[in-house]
């Protein structure tokens, strides 16, 4: 079947539902306001209310809007859905927002993902008569799914499976039928899904951020399996094809006070201050106590896949992709083996050379990025052994993955991810240090002092977070800009990529990051008292090369920001701002360095009047191509 849209990278939305004895419309604008940052240009909620009417309510923005447009509604009713979207077929408006009624007003959907062939199915759903508000892709599914009903003459199930088996696309989706409002019907392909299990209720949600409150009993959703809830009854998963499944019933490891602010204004600081801690807890029961050892059971359990291995290819996205970088310096290092980073959205279509020795590493922090859960895909079917870098438990990347490292972070919430990118980091020096021991290609005494080095960054970061205030006072001086250049060398140049996305992503400064060598290659053409430098000079490795860098910029009347080495006297003599970090292992540097570029970015972004959690255009993760 021809496609009948073009295939476009966009962002994830937020599905929740509830389905009990008690009102779901609270629950379900709850729910909504935990899943925020997965989108929030529109919101909606279904409900059916006691006398079985189908109440659909939606605005244009964030949830409180929804929640003041339905402030004088009937939001009765102990079934429902609720949605919030980022665009992608339509722009963001009421109309277009989810839920979306079938034809006759009997069925509402909520959906994340896109439906590839929408175009043509809404041709053959036209020629039968049927109308369309919306620009969506959504809506031709639900009306798809109330044609097969009657024309099939089955129930809303079957008509779900039915179908789902003429889609091509991505989908997470939740659909109510007023004519049956005992029953909440859910399916999933590509976007994730989970329910959570309570006494005499089921919860529904794009991840476990709305559940937690409620229960940590859950089920995840695997890919083209339908599930039917019911009050009273079993969870019922069937896959598309209307094969039996039995449910798999986890325990939650979440707990509700990840999900609150703790006091802080934005998630996005609180995050940056919790990295002492999340990193203590990425490195508990893997560095001992001794600090002199480190066991990676998903190493342990492979060993010989990365000893034997003749390449590494590390694939990932934004964020994820500058720890994959950090990692190539660190495993080539210590483990002599030859490292590609990959962007996934490229890798997996340039018909790359995949042989069976290879492993793959592939690094997300929802565990549900599209393009590099396809990139995987693509790797194991050429025989490739996928190792994986994740941080939510039960997510696809992982499932799918012969192996992996969870960084146990805990959720994070803000779109600016911050303590996943150094745990991302942690893990993959951790698993670099246990190849080059294995392998011989690391010394026994290097090996001793990194891990140890590695036991105190915690302590380090927390001295660094010390000069949050001095960073704060100074970041209200360059609000004014409208560029940033970035530089670094060795493991610093992907922290200076890094520092650059931050800046972009919630300031709405350009902002680019580049090897401090290349500067002269085109870069310094740019350099004037206007354009902010921020680079990133701790006293290893490159350093005098770096410090020629920054005489180059000063000659040139740039204004210089400059992150080094605790009583570093000579960048400190020409920098214009100097942040100071501990001293520690070059190769440990980036855990350092990133958290006064995090600061910056965070700071500069408030003081601009930004909203830095929700950041436009911008949603937590990529779930679909």
């Amino acid at each position: 079947m021809p496609l009948g849209a073009k295939k476009s990278s966009i962002i994830m939305c937020g599905i929740v539902g509830y389905i009990g004895r008690r009102a779901a419309y609270p629950i379900l604008i709850k729910g909504l306001h935990r899943l925020e940052y997965r989108g929030y240009d529109s919101a909606g909620v279904a409900l059916i209310n006691e006398e079985g009417q189908l109440n659909v309510y939606k605005a244009k923005g964030k949830v409180s809007e929804l929640e003041a447009f339905a402030a004088d509604k009937d939001t009765g009713g102990m079934i429902g859905i609720a949605h919030t979207r980022w665009a992608t077929h339509g722009e963001p408006n009421t109309v277009n927002a989810h839920p979306h009624y079938s034809e006759s007003e009997r069925l509402a959907i909520i959906h994340n993902g896109i439906i590839e062939n929408y175009a043509v199915l809404k041709a053959g759903l036209m020629e039968q008569g049927y109308t369309f508000k919306s620009e969506t892709d959504t809506e031709v599914l639900v009306q798809l799914i109330e044609y097969t009903q009657l024309n099939e003459h089955v129930n809303l199930k079957t008509a779900v499976q039915l179908a789902l088996q003429q889609v091509i696309g991505a989908y997470a989706i939740a659909v109510l039928d007023k004519d049956h409002p005992d029953t909440l019907i859910a399916a999933r392909k590509g976007s994730p899904l989970v329910v959570g299990i309570g006494e005499g209720e089921y919860f529904l949600a794009s991840d476990a951020t709305p559940i937690v409150e409620y229960t940590d009993q859950v089920i995840y959703i695997d890919d083209e399996e339908v599930v039917s809830l019911q009050v009273g009854q079993e969870v019922d998963i069937t896959t598309i094809g209307n094969v039996q499944k039995t449910p798999e019933i986890k325990r939650l490891e979440l707990s509700l006070s990840q999900l609150e602010k703790g006091g802080y204004p934005h998630f996005m600081l609180k995050e940056i201050f919790e990295q002492p801690r999340t990193l203590t807890d990425s490195m508990r029961g893997r560095v001992n106590v001794r600090q002199d050892n480190i066991a990676l059971s998903g190493f342990i359990d492979n060993k010989e896949r990365f000893l034997s291995a003749k390449r590494i290819i590390i694939t990932a996205c934004g964020t994820s992709w500058h720890a994959g970088l950090i990692a190539m310096y660190a495993i080539e290092e210590f483990a002599q083996i030859p490292v590609e980073v990959e962007y996934s959205s490229e890798f997996r279509y340039r018909k790359p050379v995949i042989n069976k020795d290879d492993v793959v590493i592939a690094i997300s922090q929802s565990g549900e990025t599209a393009d590099t859960l396809a990139a995987i895909q693509l790797a194991k079917s050429k025989g490739a052994f996928i190792f994986s870098i994740c941080n939510v438990i039960g997510a696809s990347i992982p499932r799918v993955s012969d192996s992996g490292c969870y960084t146990h972070v805990g959720p994070e919430i803000g779109v600016a991810s911050t303590k996943a990118f150094t745990a991302q980091v942690v893990a993959l020096t951790m698993l670099a240090l246990c190849i080059g021991k294995e392998k011989g290609t690391l010394s026994e005494e290097n090996y001793l002092k990194i891990v140890r080095e590695l036991g105190q960054i915690p302590d380090k970061i927390e001295r660094v977070l010390g000069q949050n205030k001095r960073i704060a006072d100074f970041a209200k001086t360059f609000t004014y800009a409208q560029n940033f250049i970035y530089l670094g060398r060795g493991y610093n140049f992907p922290v200076a990529m890094e520092g650059a996305l931050k800046l972009k992503e919630i300031s709405y400064i350009h902002a680019e990051g580049y090897p401090a060598a290349e500067m002269k290659h085109g870069p310094i053409a740019l350099i004037s008292q206007e354009m902010p430098v921020v680079v990133v000079a701790p006293h290893c490795g490159t350093y005098e090369k770096v410090v020629s860098n920054i005489q180059e910029i000063k000659a040139r009347k740039g204004r210089v920001i400059a992150i080094v080495t605790e009583g570093d006297e000579l960048v400190s003599k020409i920098a214009d701002y100097v942040i100071e970090v501990p001293e520690t292992e070059e190769c440990l540097t980036p855990l350092l360095t990133v958290i006064p570029l995090q600061l910056l970015a965070y700071h500069i972004a408030v003081v601009k009047g930004c909203d830095v959690d929700q950041p436009r255009n911008l949603a937590k993760s990529v779930t679909v191509e």
